[in-house]
């Protein structure tokens, strides 16, 4: 541990070549296997942030998780697949031992003024401070990290009944209010925990295998929200087989669109 935040001790990683940085796990950020899958995809994408030859903002992220991360250092490998003029495309790879454990790709932009608007809004939900915050979910640590109020769907307890809804929605921020940058907002687009446990009424093992997350927020955008409160909603369309989908978005208080986030999920019952 050192004084910096646990968000930046867990994304802090140390240049071993040009396309080499190594990392280490934090134990404030276990889940119920390895790392939680957020912080994984910000130390992704941080890794790139630092890289000298990036170029422009993060525009789209998509992290595999192929195997568990153990406890302990990881190295990042990465490279550029091409560089245009506006955008920029980059491989990377997170391994221990030789042993790859997750991949992405990104896609990075220089942004340009253009004609906007936002067809989606945002869900219904009455400001932060009058949802009372709830209490550690007792699953996983990492969850401490975080201010939750949750307007819809909150977590089930062991007795609760299966729900007809996947939907969740729920006010979050940094407990050390830690502004949001692309790392953190990368991190928040895995907020949810699994909507399998929502529809089946309890917790059923379960992870994500691969998460992508589109940022329409610009750098401006983000220094906006600095460390407010972030209005995060997720639903699945279909669970079959032994897997599901989740769409998700991040807005700002007023009610900008920050991310939109989709996922697949395994399950096992």
């Amino acid at each position: 541990m050192t004084e910096k935040h646990p968000f930046d001790d867990a994304i802090r990683l140390e240049t071993i070549d040009a396309s080499t940085m190594r990392g280490r796990t934090h134990p404030e950020w276990g889940n119920m296997v390895g790392p939680f899958g957020g912080i994984t995809a910000a130390a992704m994408l941080h890794a790139i942030e630092s890289h000298p030859d990036r170029i422009g903002e993060p525009l789209a992220l998509t992290v595999n998780y192929a195997a568990p991360i153990a406890d302990g250092d990881f190295d990042i490998s990465l490279r550029t697949t091409r560089t245009n003029r506006t955008n920029q495309h980059w491989f990377v790879e997170l391994s221990q031992g030789g042993d790859v454990k997750t991949t992405a790709t990104a896609v990075f932009a220089v942004r340009r003024e253009s004609w906007a608007d936002t067809e989606s809004r945002p869900p219904s939900a009455p400001p932060p401070e009058q949802v009372t915050a709830s209490g550690p979910d007792g699953i996983v640590v990492w969850t401490l990290l975080y201010d939750m109020r949750f307007v819809e769907g909150p977590i089930p307890a062991e007795d609760d009944q299966p729900s007809p809804s996947s939907t969740t929605t729920l006010w979050v921020r940094d407990r050390a209010q830690r502004p949001v940058d692309y790392p953190a907002l990368a991190a928040l687009s895995d907020i949810f925990y699994p909507r399998v446990f929502l529809r089946r009424g309890g917790v059923v093992p379960s992870g994500t295998i691969s998460l992508t997350t589109y940022f329409h927020a610009d750098q401006h955008q983000l220094n906006g929200v600095g460390n407010d409160f972030v209005l995060c909603t997720a639903h699945a369309n279909r669970f079959i087989r032994g897997y599901f989908d989740q769409s998700a978005q991040v807005w700002t208080r007023d009610g900008g669109l920050l991310a939109t986030t989709h996922q697949v999920v395994y399950f096992k019952g």
